[in-house]
Formats: structure tokens, C-alpha cells, sequence
């Protein structure tokens, strides 16, 4: 090879990267963003300021959708069962993971690993799935749970609880503990396990009870995984629609008597699909977000986790 075939081959080899390469790999992502998430994050903005009937006409309302939401007594109904929900569902389903999460710990037996598979398994079949179930296991005369409840107590055989409005609310509460408490068991079991043991035990040679150990070494250990399975339920509580709606079909009105099961999806579900005004609609879905980012925010300033 001559001298100027070896120049030609070197120069080759230190000729640097095309600098549009990098943009190229990128690119499916960028064009995935763009159409997935840009676009209808911008549309839906847009959206909130119209009425629409379908999605060709509409009229620009301005504000009007958003005065309307919170002026709707239907609406504050929706919120004031979310609300509920919310607070009573996560202070029924944190204690009850965690307690879980410390039965499964502490235990040395060969099935450990079977019974977190029982208790993770009922959130894998769905929200839908299990509605459908307990519409059955809550049904009187001869659903699981009345019978139980006769069976112990003697009362409860004939207990219409999708019927009547003061009941509707515990009977949700106690079909998502049932969906969700195996789920975030295993947060909690995860954390659990991760308890430096060094720490237990030196607190346990200077005299602490079970108590006092789980107080001050288990539970600031394990606080970050709180907070996340706090938020996360809180989140989760708010965005509820498939398990009311799938467990009042079994009943005369879609919502339960006096809209006990209206929850601010279902109410954004119908504004959508019933009336057919995706502007309202659109709107409804803004006013829920702000409403999740201001608790969460007040949740991560109220448990410290805002200041770590």
C-alpha cells in the first residue's frame, strides 16, 4: 500500500461520528413522546375550554366547563365519596399490609413463600374481576360474607349492602383492601427485610421490647417505603372507576342508591361517554389532577419526606 493509500485509510479511521447519529437512536423515542404523550397533554388543555358534542363540534366556553364542575352538586357528591374513600381506604389498607408484611417476616416456615403468594394473587386478576366477584360474596341470604358474619355474631344474613347508601362505602372499602393489601404487603415485606438487624438486636440487649424496637429501629427504617406505599394508595384512591362500577352493576342504579358509589373518574366517565361532551370531561380530568398534586404535596410536607 502506498503512502497515500495508508494517509487516505488513517484519515478514515479518525474521521469522527456523524454528530446526527446520536439523534438517530433517539429519534423512536422523541417520535413515541411526541405522539403518545405531547400531543394529548397539549389537546387535552385545549379541550378543557370547549363544550363539545363528538369529536368535531364544539364551542369555545372559556372557563365556563370548570364553573360548571364545581357548581354541579353531582360533582361534589363524586368528590366527597373520593375523599372519603380515600382517607378511610388508606388508614384501613396501610396497617393491614404492614401487619401482613410483619406476620410473613417474622415467620421460618417452608410455606412463607406460598402465603405471599396467596396474599399477592387477588391483585393480579383485576379491578373488573373481582367487582364481579364481590357482587356475589356480597349478596344477601347467601353471599360468603353475611354468611360469616351470621355464622359469628348471629346478624348480618339479609344485609343489602350494595342497596343501601351507609353501607355502599364499607363494602367498597373492604373489596379494595381485599384487591390491594397483598399488593403493598410486599413493599412493606421488602423493606422489612432490608431492617438493619444489627440495630434490632443491640436494641433488644439494651432491654427494648417488641414494641419499642419496632418504634424507633423498624419503623424510621422502613419510613421511605411508607411514604412511597402512602402516596401510591392516596394516587390510587383518587383515580378509582373500574371496582364500583363493575360491583354496582348488579344493582338497579349505576352509581348506588343517592350516588353512593359516584367517584370523580365515574363522574368524568359520564360526562365523556353518557352526555358526550369530551370538553367537560377533559376538564373534570384537570381538576382531578391539581386536586392529586396539591394532596400529595400536602402528604410529602406533613410526613417530612419533602425536606429529605
Amino acid at each position: 500500500m502506498n503512502p497515500a493509500e495508508n494517509e487516505r485509510v488513517g484519515r478514515r479511521r479518525r474521521s469522527p461520528t456523524p454528530r446526527w447519529t446520536p439523534y438517530l437512536f433517539v429519534a423512536p423515542y422523541i417520535a413515541v413522546t411526541l405522539a403518545f404523550f405531547a400531543y394529548p397533554f397539549a389537546h387535552a388543555i385545549e379541550l378543557a375550554f370547549y363544550q363539545t358534542a363528538g369529536p368535531n363540534a364544539r364551542v369555545w366556553v372559556g372557563l365556563g366547563n370548570f364553573r360548571y364542575i364545581l357548581s354541579d352538586p353531582d360533582f361534589r357528591t363524586a368528590l366527597y365519596n373520593t375523599v372519603v374513600f380515600s382517607v378511610f381506604g388508606t388508614a384501613v389498607m396501610l396497617p393491614s399490609s404492614l401487619g401482613l408484611a410483619l406476620v410473613l417476616n417474622s415467620g421460618r416456615g417452608r410455606m412463607k413463600a406460598w402465603f405471599r403468594l396467596f396474599f399477592f394473587s387477588p391483585s393480579v386478576v383485576g379491578q373488573i374481576f373481582v367487582g364481579i366477584i364481590f357482587a356475589v360474596v356480597l349478596a344477601p341470604d347467601y353471599g360468603l360474607l353475611n354468611r360469616f358474619l351470621q355464622a359469628l355474631v348471629g346478624w348480618g344474613l339479609e344485609t343489602r349492602w350494595l342497596e343501601n347508601s351507609a353501607t355502599v362505602m364499607p363494602a367498597i372499602i373492604i373489596t379494595n383492601l381485599w384487591l390491594y393489601a397483598g399488593f403493598n404487603m410486599v413493599y412493606f415485606l421488602a423493606a422489612l427485610q432490608n431492617v438493619d438487624q444489627n440495630l434490632v438486636e443491640a436494641a433488644r440487649i439494651d432491654g427494648a421490647g417488641c414494641w419499642r424496637v419496632f418504634r424507633h429501629v423498624t419503623l424510621p427504617a422502613i419510613k421511605p417505603v411508607a411514604i412511597f406505599v402512602l402516596l401510591i394508595s392516596t394516587i390510587g384512591s383518587f383515580q378509582l372507576f373500574e371496582l364500583p362500577y363493575a360491583l354496582m352493576r348488579s344493582t338497579t342504579s349505576p352509581y348506588g342508591p343517592n350516588n353512593s358509589a359516584l367517584f370523580i373518574v365515574g363522574y368524568l366517565y359520564d360526562a365523556a361517554y353518557s352526555i358526550g361532551d369530551l370538553g367537560l370531561a377533559s376538564a373534570v380530568g384537570w381538576v382531578l389532577a391539581l386536586i392529586m398534586l396539591t394532596v400529595s404535596l400536602i402528604q410529602l410536607k406533613l410526613t417530612g419526606a419533602a425536606n429529605d
